[in-house]
């Protein structure tokens, strides 16, 4: 393994950096909050994001970048995607001229509907970028239990080389050089998992939920294709597994808020669904490429309070009859 440093300290940040730490790596992970860094160090645990959850003591939290980056040939950017280019912006005078960067966090950016790759490429050019998504749970990494993910960049010989560098016994990652198809899937998959949680709150029951899930993947496929994604990375962990795990445990956070929607409680105090943030975007690209996604818009227009969430579901049902397949 390379030098390796992790770039936020929330669950998935930390799940990562204990990951490789527990290969026999010392891994810097780079937070902002004084509190987790100094419970992550002196506590080797992080009680506000992965709570429950023993942490090597090779893992070493810092909030700065410098002393967080230096000499570090592997830099895991686990930023959320809104903040991304901002947080990237200060890390460049930091970086290592040959450091290889991995982006971690899922979706798009709202306002311009680029994505994450973009973002990276235009604060930080220069440096080698992939993406690592699929269906993984942060306490499962953090906890050793066997996890399979994908690690995608345009050049397939060095996706090859990251999925051997960041592959454990008990994560394995399959490369790929679909960048923009891996990427597409991780930020979509969280706009259909709100979807799906909103059925599940509303208790329209397991039949529908399958439903949703199922057409949504439908659209995830249509949408993806359109923004360059290939069809069979789509179909593999990055696409429908990734799909599946987010829209089948309340452990996702986008499907947890989209639960608590269904139920009709007060989401404001909730941890961040990035698919709150992506919906719009992505029913927005929906509409300029022509794709049909009436998932994607029903939740965009749910979360923008266009809709009530009974007026969503009555929408969903009453959509009009015709083939399944053509």
């Amino acid at each position: 393994m390379s030098r390796l440093a992790v770039v936020g300290a929330g669950a998935w940040g930390t799940a990562l950096a204990a990951l490789y730490a527990r290969g026999g790596e010392t891994v810097s992970l780079l937070g902002r909050d004084e509190a987790t860094i100094a419970a992550i160090n002196e506590g080797h645990a992080n009680p506000r994001y992965l709570p429950g959850i023993q942490l090597p003591a090779s893992v070493r939290a810092t909030g700065d970048a410098a002393e967080a980056l230096a000499d570090a040939e592997l830099v895991l950017l686990v930023v959320p995607a809104q903040s991304l280019a901002g947080v990237a912006g200060s890390l460049a005078p930091h970086l290592a001229a040959t450091a290889t960067l991995v982006l971690c966090a899922k979706g798009i950016e709202r306002t311009s509907g680029r994505f994450l790759s973009e973002l990276a490429a235009e604060a930080l050019p220069g440096h080698p970028l992939a993406a690592l998504s699929g269906p993984s749970f942060a306490s499962d990494v953090a906890s050793g239990l066997p996890t399979a993910v994908t690690v995608a960049a345009r050049d397939g010989e060095a996706a090859d080389l990251l999925a051997r560098q960041l592959s454990t016994e008990s994560f394995r990652c399959y490369a790929s050089d679909d960048l923009r198809g891996v990427e597409v899937g991780g930020a979509l998959k969280n706009v259909l998992a709100l979807a799906a949680g909103i059925v599940a709150g509303r208790g329209l029951g397991a039949s529908a939920q399958a439903a949703i899930v199922t057409r949504g993947f439908v659209e995830l496929r249509r949408l993806g294709e359109a923004l360059g994604g290939r069809p069979e990375t789509l179909m593999g962990l990055s696409g429908l597994g990734d799909l599946v795990l987010t829209c089948s445990s309340p452990q996702s956070r986008n499907f947890a808020y989209g639960a608590a929607l269904g139920r009709g409680e007060d989401v404001s105090r909730m941890k961040l669904a990035e698919g709150v943030f992506t919906a719009a975007i992505a029913a927005r690209l929906a509409g300029e490429s022509a794709i049909e996604a009436p998932i994607v818009e029903t939740v965009a227009q749910v979360l923008d309070a266009q809709l009530s969430v009974d007026e969503a579901a009555q929408r969903l049902l009453a959509r009009p009859l015709k083939r399944e397949v053509g």
